[in-house]
């Protein structure tokens, strides 16, 4: 990684698609013209949705599990998250044969719960709730010894995920605005990383609830700041930004924004009826952020939005699309 200067740099991005190789799809770049012609952009939505399990997640993964060493792999990894992390460590530990435990608690997307244990890890749900959850984990590293792949605040983790960045530049280099919906913030820091790296002039901003501000929160104090994290937006329900993801979008000058629960509605019937796109809550924040005004594009520019995932609870879709209510 990175020695000097920034944390991970755009060397470590490109050495991460490298480690990746051709075990992942390269995701489309799709074009909304009804966006387009509301906004008065250009807009591209890059679909991580149709990823392998679901989410952009396995690129951070795969980066993190070719560092280990043989040792590490016998002992196994272990891993915290809400639901899409948790199926990536499933997922690529079974391609290579190392065994995953994944710490989750009881209030998470059973949905999600069931896939990571289908992927063929071992699933630990004795905690209540997400502050007790990260206390679990603590304890399984240390009587475990496991090899810890965190959810966002690794720097292996956050070059592979840059290599949504990589994609979206090299198939739109014109990008003047970049939009990546936070939870941890290991995404968006990966994506600044290879697009501030690549193209210095285009803007790089947050796209987060209002609901669960964490990464807003923490750029404002400078430091990672604890919140209450409670949207809808269940994949961005992160308690707290990463420390390591706090100094890079800090150092990289990422900008942040918000976004209403009933922006977030708006947008997820918007990219189910107008996009065709079957994305999760969180994949819709970005298209939130533009349906709703938070951002305004100046005219002619070209946005590019992630769609971080698609793993929707069916209850979860059949609720927001069978109602306009707020």
């Amino acid at each position: 990684m990175a020695t000097t200067g920034s944390l991970i740099s755009l060397d470590d991005v490109y050495r991460a698609r490298e480690r990746i190789g051709d075990r992942l799809h390269r995701t489309p770049l799709l074009r909304s013209g009804t966006l387009s012609e509301q906004v008065g952009a250009e807009v591209r939505f890059k679909a991580e949705l149709f990823q392998r399990t679901g989410s952009f997640k396995p690129r951070g993964v795969l980066n993190k599990l070719a560092t280990l060493t043989d040792e590490e792999k016998q002992r196994g990894v272990i891993s915290i998250s809400a639901g899409n992390h948790a199926q990536a460590v499933a997922y690529a530990s079974a391609s290579q044969g190392i065994d995953a435990l994944v710490v989750m608690w009881q209030t998470a997307s059973p949905m999600k719960i069931a896939a990571a244990r289908e992927y063929g890890a071992t699933i630990d749900t004795e905690a209540a709730d997400i502050p007790t959850a990260f206390e679990r984990l603590e304890e399984l590293v240390e009587s475990t010894g496991r090899t810890l792949v965190h959810p966002y605040d690794d720097p292996y983790v956050m070059a592979g995920q840059g290599t949504v960045g990589l994609e979206i530049l090299e198939d739109v280099p014109e990008a003047d605005i970049v939009l990546v919906q936070v939870g941890g913030g290991g995404l968006i820091s990966g994506i600044a990383t290879a697009v501030k790296g690549l193209r210095p002039e285009a803007r790089v901003i947050a796209v987060e609830p209002e609901r669960s501000p964490a990464l807003h929160a923490s750029l404002e104090a400078g430091e990672p700041v604890t919140v209450e994290a409670e949207s809808i937006a269940d994949g961005l329900n992160g308690p707290y930004a990463g420390a390591n993801c706090v100094r890079v979008c800090t150092e990289l000058g990422v900008e942040s924004v918000l976004v209403t629960e009933d922006a977030l509605r708006e947008a997820f019937r918007f990219m189910y009826g107008r996009m065709k796109l079957a994305c999760e809550v969180a994949g819709a924040a970005t298209a939130a952020a533009l349906l709703s005004g938070a951002i305004v594009p100046e005219p002619g520019q070209t946005v590019a939005a992630v769609v971080s995932g698609g793993n929707v609870a069916p209850e979860t879709a059949a609720a927001i699309l069978n109602s306009n209510e707020a």
